[in-house]
């Protein structure tokens, strides 16, 4: 029996239709596979040894095949259901190792690295297409976009400040239950350069304070209202035992993207912002603000990652 050539294969698995991936091209590849694979053992393959190194089938080809078919069709059927153009793609697992987080270059304050500062970064050093989607302040508090995101399973980061969270904490208790780590954005989300240390340091503690009371732990990362700070807000945050600050490198709203860099392009470890936002100030709700990011990243081959399994 002949067996299926690379670029068969890979012209089956790639064709589009409609929007999305031709699951019965990958199943046909999958499935062509499995059957050459066993024209190779002579059909017995109860009497063929696996190669060194290789590990034994713990399912026959098919039931296998039948799993990943069964899980494909959900991931698709979930992605149809929230109005995505294609199913998001999986991230890779965390490095073992994590990767140097430093200041990004011109975001330093004066010793910054040598008084062990929070470092300020846009970007975590990876090769991989991931990137990270942090959202701000707590303003908007859709049961929707918690739906959505825990049934399409992608990871954020929230940095709250507590002046519009005290409204209902309970939101955001069950956002922390579905496993999104809940950060620091000052109680009261004030532009920090023009208070003195004692203020900013009332409204990095104090928010620190909120998340542990209500939440349960003391968060590590602290973003500045505005991605505005000076020398004073990094020592104040250090001194509220935050490690670091991230800020953002692009940021999506319902209608449109905004970028740092002059290539307005997204790059791989990209952190993305966005807000709490609704209908009251943009013109759709966080779903329709999902979607656009989902869409624009997933034609671009990238997955969303945990930003914290980075640091």
């Amino acid at each position: 029996m002949g067996s299926v050539g690379q670029d068969d294969k890979s012209r089956a698995a790639w064709s589009p239709r409609g929007g999305l991936w031709s699951l019965r091209g990958t199943l046909a590849v999958l499935a062509l596979a499995a059957v050459a694979s066993g024209c190779a053992q002579g059909g017995d393959s109860a009497k063929v040894r696996p190669a060194p190194g290789q590990q034994p089938l713990k399912a026959p080809p098919a039931r296998a095949l039948d799993a990943y078919a069964t899980k494909l069709r959900a991931s698709v059927a979930v992605a149809k259901r929230w109005g995505l153009n294609r199913a998001p793609l999986a991230a890779p697992a965390p490095p073992a190792k994590k990767p140097r987080i430093t200041t990004r270059k011109g975001f330093e304050v004066d010793g910054h690295e040598e008084r062990g500062l929070p470092p300020v970064f846009t970007t975590i050093p990876t090769q991989q297409k991931i990137v990270f989607l942090t959202i701000d302040d707590g303003a908007e508090k859709d049961p929707a976009f918690l739906r959505m995101m825990s049934e399409l399973k992608i990871p954020y980061t929230a940095f709250l400040s507590d002046y519009l969270v005290k409204e209902d904490y309970g939101y955001f208790k069950r956002m922390r239950d579905r496993g999104v780590v809940l950060n620091n954005h000052t109680l009261h989300h004030p532009y920090l350069p023009g208070l003195s240390y004692g203020r900013q340091k009332r409204e990095i503690c104090g928010m620190q304070d909120v998340i542990e009371k209500h939440y349960g732990k003391r968060p590590l990362l602290f973003r500045p209202p505005f991605g505005n700070y000076n020398e004073d807000t990094l020592v104040a945050a250090k001194a509220c035992g935050v490690k670091y600050a991230p800020i953002w490198n692009e940021e999506v709203f319902v209608d449109h993207w905004e970028y740092r860099e002059w290539d307005r392009r997204i790059h791989p470890g990209d952190i993305v912002l966005s807000h709490f936002r609704g209908r009251e100030e943009w013109k759709g709700t966080m779903p329709d603000m999902v979607r656009r990011f989902l869409n624009k990243i997933t034609a671009e081959g990238y997955a969303v990652a945990r930003l914290e399994d980075y640091l």
